[in-house]
């Protein structure tokens, strides 16, 4: 079954890979980038859009990351009490059968 995860996997990154090379030969007219401070050489299209994608996930990344962070405090958090439950549940369990002999 993990080898069939694998090969779709696989799979998938090469229909990416040849859907980005499809999309960086289609564009190929070189475009000079002007932001309002600064003008940016002319490169082409495709070079553009994949740069301002990139920027884009790595964006999202960051943003996301206190949401992680937070969440991964939270789980930890319920780890230590349930672990301080289960020895209060380990230790009533043991005490009642005591309490029986």
């Amino acid at each position: 079954m993990r080898w069939i995860k694998g090969l779709i996997l696989a799979i998938i990154l090469l229909v990416v890979l040849l859907v980005g090379i499809l999309f960086a030969v289609n564009n190929q007219q070189t475009i000079a980038l002007n932001l309002i401070w600064v003008e940016l050489p002319p490169v082409s299209l495709s070079v553009w859009l994949l740069a301002t994608l990139t920027f884009g996930v790595i964006i999202g990344m960051l943003a996301m990351m206190g949401v992680y962070v937070r969440l991964k405090a939270k789980l930890a958090r319920s780890e230590r009490h349930n672990k301080q439950q289960r020895k209060e549940l380990d230790r009533l369990r043991t005490q009642e059968f005591k309490e029986i002999a």
